[in-house]
């Protein structure tokens, strides 16, 4: 191996920082994610606040969804807990982008259907995985899926769900959401955060009482209870 010259290392400093500085995401105007019920009653500093990642396709992603959100209800008199909800797209999971996207277009055009559309990838899954979908386009996966985002959004909707998808603007709020949980060090979902920090274990084994036994210690703590 050859040796380094002082001027050699010093170039080397600085072509690393500038590729680490054009490599960083764009901060974007708000906080990503879709936030429970609207999370306008108690502000963040005020509530234990949960961040989930998620795969709308992702069989541990639906299977954790239930109990978290019986634990959201549990906790909604009080409003001490907010959710927020960061969709993850796995890169292995077959058009896991395009339904993240749908995501973000359906907080966009009416945010009252954000969750209402997560629920129902979790339960049709199936429709969206690589056997069912391998033979088709990727413009007839972006158009079956736009027809599908009407169960929750109404069939007057379509001509403004195949409007969004076109914009980059949805295209980009998506890459966002996957940028910022890389930047959290997720890699696999579900992952969930609480307070900022990594909840503890899988988070795909959390149930009621899990959850439950994490969040009452910390309201105490706090005085809430």
């Amino acid at each position: 191996m050859g040796t380094w010259s002082f001027m050699e290392l010093i170039l080397l400093v600085i072509v690393s920082g500038s590729l680490l500085i054009e490599a960083q995401a764009p901060i974007p105007p708000k906080y990503d994610g879709f936030v429970y019920g609207g999370g306008k009653e108690r502000g963040f500093t005020d509530s234990i606040v949960i961040e989930a990642f998620y795969d709308p396709l992702c069989p541990f992603s639906r299977d954790s969804w239930p109990p978290l959100k019986k634990t959201i209800k549990h906790y909604s008199r009080s409003h001490a807990v907010t959710l927020i909800v960061h969709p993850f797209p796995l890169p292995y999971h077959d058009n896991a982008f395009v339904a993240s996207r749908a995501l973000h277009i359906a907080n966009n055009l009416n945010s009252s259907t954000t969750y209402h559309l997560l629920e129902l990838f979790f339960k049709h899954q199936e429709r969206f995985y690589h056997k069912p979908t391998r033979l088709l386009s990727r413009a007839s996966i972006v158009s079956h899926i736009a027809k599908f985002m009407t169960r929750a959004l109404g069939n007057s909707s379509l001509p403004d769900i195949e409007s969004a998808f076109e914009d980059s603007k949805t295209d980009q709020q998506t890459r966002i959401s996957f940028k910022y949980s890389c930047s959290r060090s997720v890699i696999g979902t579900p992952t969930f955060f609480v307070n900022g920090f990594p909840a503890p274990d899988d988070g795909s084994d959390f149930d009621y009482k899990k959850w439950k036994s994490i969040i009452d210690p910390l309201l105490s703590a706090n005085g809430d209870q």
